[in-house]
């Protein structure tokens, strides 16, 4: 296990004579050897220092032109409590913008953990399955086809071993490995049959390996370190967001030199225009938006976790809540993935069933573990169950009768074929789909009596495949032959000549809350489609139950679809509702075929064949139990509980996530317009403004911090999921524009009632410069607090959902207090430039502050809030 050896050029018997293969490795010998190693994990990009993340909160424009305010305040005009206000302010932000970047970065390291893939390997004489990280030199790993390769191995058991490996070498095709090869000492990777390295895909076969390296000591590891990181891209709602802050920018920019040429042609003192101008581009422009966007759809991650889903990008919890075709595989996700035989047929003496059961159990691959429980693929863990409670001893046939050859699955073939010493002959047993097992079979057993199989013997097997598939059951057939020449693995001339043995019919139950989750789609205009390899028969009966297949709908099977051109396909993909017996091409035509009637399409499946579909699909959701690494690897989301309710539940929760965005957008822009409004009027009207720049400073950090933030964790809307999928692709949709311009009129304008009654132009009350200040900010600060319970709805009044966000409420409760002490506090008054206030005046402070809920109210009961 020394680094320099090279263990391609190594004996196989040299290998195998020093490592317990049988065994493993002890738990302790793994831990040793773990403390010496390290974990197998390529080494992470050094983290930045805390001061260098803190210096790149100060590197946005609007940030820039703050500090350079502040030192015009501080150094020009002698301000230097507001240039020390304006600087507080703007390091605050950046903390803030620190905290919340590393509170989504730490929630997001973390849902990497819980996706990392995981290796079986043989502890202690039992095959476990750990997570990659703790591979160690010298485990004994097993690998099958759908497995990722996690470390490197020198292999030293190999059957039809084929192992994809041009992320590595560039190679196209799959290699096919072979564990008995000494590999000359120059060998490039590409030539080294008897290794498999880190991040190869194991394509067919199985085979048996010691680890030879792991982590930065792998093949991958070395060009891991002469390779730069690839930066991450924008996700589309980030770039949505970026669009719209770039296009407020320029609003702003606009507004803001507007404000200080009429300013300064009316005789305002240029410097004070140009802060009240700078602090006005800020509170325009809702900085914090990018920022909240990241958060929710971060705490949008964890809520998925805790509802059985692990999102493995943050773009595809954008993508989810805008999905409009679901296309789902049957086993394990419609239904329970408990698969029970409950039927057998024979069509002879019931005395044959024991030799029925034994085919069925040798031609298997599934395991018997340590917890007592029956492991690998659903289907033949039920046939191992089946022959098990019919007089087949797990332990003592596995050992009479051993395996010599074998021919393994492939989804070409859809067969499965192995060889086994039988007292003393060699007899292959071949299982599969009943079509594809009738293809090579030529002989019917009758009576005791082997003949040639007739048009007859196949009509009625047929009609005994048809009557089980009406029930939904799933039929497999099993046919033998004894063999007379010496065997090899991956021979296919094995599958011919065959005498038809039986078949045997089984049921995965629908899982109860299927049903549901079908109607609940429907409601929420989504179309779920069926992809499965079963027969037509089958898979209509299930979609039949679950609600999925309607009269309207139609059942199709690949060699159907094979004779459809990408046309026709594109015509008749709306009215078919299940896809039987399809092949990995199927899928990919099938998904594209929705793609162009522009739908967003999510696709569940859990094998080596789902995985080009899963990664073609909008999203690609893999099975988390029975799943292989690679359908993991290529999915956007991993369904712990392999439950098709809980693809429901993430479009849910992603519809959920984009209406909070878009909440946070309204609110944000309605304040910041309301700020706008008041200066651009005052302006024009030639007043002294009556906010300077720390008050639009003071006000933008409070609209723009917790209550954002609170609304992007308000909870789902009643029937979310009864409305049509949202095909917008913009965030800023024309009822939203509406709302923000009568609402921030609407906050202008109260705002400015306060200046103005401040002032003593209103009432006849007494007033000065500074109490319309002060009364300005307050009725600002307030009614931008009360007007956020509004958002909660665009439709519902406030009374109805006033209570349904706790963090909204607990956000107003301490910028209400914030506000309070900057208006109360003399102190704090000073420094702000506020005055103490009457009785009277906080009356109508409060009044005019609680005006947007009657406003919003009435422009609701008409009808006039825009809908979206």
């Amino acid at each position: 296990m020394k680094e320099q050896t090279k263990w391609f050029n190594e004996p196989l018997e040299t290998i195998v004579r020093s490592h317990n293969t049988e065994q493993g490795l002890t738990t302790q010998q793994a831990q040793e050897l773990l403390n010496e190693y390290g974990y197998n994990k390529l080494t992470e990009q050094k983290k930045q220092p805390f001061l260098i993340k803190l210096l790149n909160q100060f590197k946005d424009v609007m940030t820039i032109i703050l500090i350079i305010a502040a030192f015009i305040s501080g150094v020009l005009l002698q301000e230097w409590v507001d240039a020390i206000i304006i600087l507080a302010i703007v390091i605050l932000n950046a903390f803030l913008g620190l905290y919340q970047e590393g509170k989504a970065e730490n929630a997001l390291e973390a849902l990497q953990k819980l996706a990392a893939p995981t290796s079986k390997v043989i502890r202690n004489g039992q095959e476990v399955s750990v997570s990659s990280e703790q591979l160690v030199p010298g485990d004994i790993v097993v690998l099958e086809a759908g497995d990722l390769v996690n470390a490197d191995v020198r292999l030293i058991q190999t059957s039809s071993l084929k192992i994809e490996e041009a992320s590595l070498t560039g190679e196209s095709v799959p290699v096919e490995k072979d564990a008995t090869v000494l590999v000359d000492d120059n060998a490039p990777l590409g030539d080294r049959v008897n290794m498999a390295y880190s991040s190869g895909n194991v394509t067919y076969g199985r085979g048996l390996g010691v680890v030879s390296a792991t982590g930065m000591q792998t093949e991958v590891g070395r060009i891991a370190t002469i390779l730069s990181e690839t930066k991450n891209e924008q996700t589309p709602l980030q770039k949505q967001l970026n669009g719209l802050g770039k296009i407020l920018g320029i609003v702003a920019i606009m507004a803001c030199i507007g404000i200080f040429f009429i300013g300064y042609l009316n005789g305002k003192d240029p410097l004070e225009m140009f802060m009240t101008s700078v602090s006005l581009a800020v509170a325009v422009i809702p900085e914090s938006l990018m920022t909240v966007s990241t958060i929710v759809l971060s705490m949008g991650v964890q809520r998925l976790v805790e509802k059985n889903a692990i999102i493995r990008t943050l773009p595809s919890v954008e993508t989810l809540g805008s999905t409009t075709v679901i296309c789902s595989d049957k086993t394990g996700t419609l239904t329970q993935n408990k698969m029970t035989v409950v039927e057998h047929w024979l069509n002879q003496k019931e005395d044959l069933k024991h030799q029925l059961a034994l085919g069925l159990f040798l031609c298997n691959d599934s395991r018997y573990n340590a917890e007592g429980n029956w492991v690998g693929d659903p289907t033949e863990t039920a046939m191992s169950e089946w022959a098990v409670n019919n007089g087949i001893d797990y332990q003592e046939d596995m050992r009479a009768y051993k395996r010599v050859a074998e021919v393994p699955f492939e989804s070409g073939r859809k067969r499965m074929t192995t060889v086994n010493q039988v007292n003393d002959k060699l007899i292959a047993f071949v299982k599969g789909g009943v079509d594809e097992v009738l293809k090579v079979t030529t002989r019917y057993g009758l009576d005791g009596e082997i003949r040639n199989i007739t048009q007859q013997d196949i009509d009625t097997i047929q009609h005994e495949n048809r009557r089980m598939g009406e029930q939904a059951l799933r039929v497999l057939a099993l046919a033998y032959k004894e063999v007379n020449h010496p065997v090899k693995d991956g021979d296919l001339n094995l599958e011919s000549d065959l005498i038809f043995a039986g078949l045997v019919g089984m049921i995965d139950p629908a899982r109860p809350e299927v049903t549901q989750a079908i109607l609940e789609c429907k409601d929420a205009g989504i179309r779920v489609v069926m992809i499965t390899g079963d027969h037509a028969t089958t898979a209509a009966a299930i979609g039949r139950e679950i609600g999925l297949l309607e009269e309207q709908h139609k059942v199709i099977t690949g060699i159907e679809l094979d004779q459809m051109s990408d046309e026709e396909l594109y015509n008749e993909v709306e009215s078919i509702g299940v896809y039987a017996r399809v092949s990995p091409e199927h899928k990919m035509r099938i998904i594209d075929a929705w793609k162009k009637h522009d739908n967003i399409v999510a696709m569940t499946g859990d094998g080596v064949n789902a995985a080009p579909a899963l990664k073609k699909a909008d999203i690609g959701a893999a099975m988390g139990i029975v799943g292989t690494e690679v359908a993991k690897s290529a999915s956007d989301m991993i369904l712990t509980d392999d439950n098709f309710a809980t693809v429901v539940n993430a479009v849910e929760e992603g519809r959920r996530i984009r209406d909070n965005i878009k909440k946070a957008i309204s609110y944000l822009l309605s304040c910041n317009m309301g700020e706008l409004f008041a200066l651009l009027l005052a302006t024009l009207l030639n007043w002294d403004m009556p906010l300077i720049a720390i008050h639009i400073l003071w006000i933008n950090l409070v609209t723009d911090s917790l209550p954002a933030l609170a609304l992007g964790v308000d909870p789902a809307e009643a029937g979310i999921m009864d409305r049509a999928p949202d095909r917008n692709h913009t965030l800023f949709t024309k009822p939203m524009a509406w709302r923000v311009l009568y609402q921030g009129i609407m906050i202008g304008i109260l705002t400015t009632l306060g200046y103005m009654i401040g002032r003593g132009w209103l009432f006849g009350l007494d007033g000065s410069l500074e109490q319309g200040r002060t009364m300005a900010f307050a009725v600002l600060g307030f009614a931008q607090l009360v007007h956020s319970l509004n958002i909660h709805s665009p439709h519902d009044s406030v009374f109805k959902t006033m209570l349904k966000n706790k963090s909204l409420l607990q956000a107003i409760a301490i910028n209400a207090v914030m506000m309070l002490g900057v208006l109360l506090v003399p102190q704090i008054q000073n420094i702000f430039s506020l005055v103490a206030l009457s009785a009277t005046q906080w009356l109508l402070i409060a009044l005019l502050a609680m005006m947007p809920w009657p406003i919003v109210e009435v422009m609701k009961l008409l009808k006039f809030n825009g809908r979206d």
